[in-house]
């Protein structure tokens, strides 16, 4: 995890200490000065029609392979909801671990939804026991599981 904010080093510093006087929290990420606006630039993250100066509250989770999995843009007037960024992480590291889909409000410890089946074969197999395959099944094509471990 970083930040990234066109600000000053300075500014960075006197925000980081702030937050720490103010609640006792220590930011545990580094914070990158981008003073010309390269890297906020290209990645969108300056509004113009919000300011020509501020980048919006982005949020980009970013897998080892460098892809961008997941773009979360707030507006400059409101803040961003830490729960649901690290539910999002959580949700993505889940989907690729186990080949598997979250669906809508998907909380970790909660069953997942296989994708559909590709074949007509797969499909038999799936209508016949989904039992067998440690699925519960509406229909054929929207089926779900408990996760082995339980926890994600």
């Amino acid at each position: 995890m970083l930040g990234l904010s066109i600000d000053s080093n300075p500014s960075h510093l006197a925000w980081v200490y702030a937050i720490y006087l103010t609640t006792g929290v220590e930011i545990p990420f580094p914070v990158i000065a981008d003073r010309t606006g390269e890297i906020a630039r290209l990645y969108g993250m300056i509004a113009p029609d919000a300011s020509k100066q501020e980048t919006v509250r982005n949020v980009f989770l970013i897998d080892p392979q460098q892809k961008i999995r997941a773009i979360l843009i707030y507006p400059l007037t409101n803040g961003r909801s830490i729960p649901e960024i690290l539910r999002l992480l959580t949700a993505l590291q889940t989907t690729d671990k186990y080949k598997v889909v979250t669906p809508a409000n998907w909380q970790p410890g909660q069953p997942v939804l296989v994708p559909p089946p590709q074949t007509y074969e797969a499909l038999l197999s799936r209508q016949n026991d989904p039992k067998a395959q440690g699925l519960t099944c509406k229909d054929w094509f929207l089926c779900g599981k408990e996760l082995p471990d339980g926890k994600e």
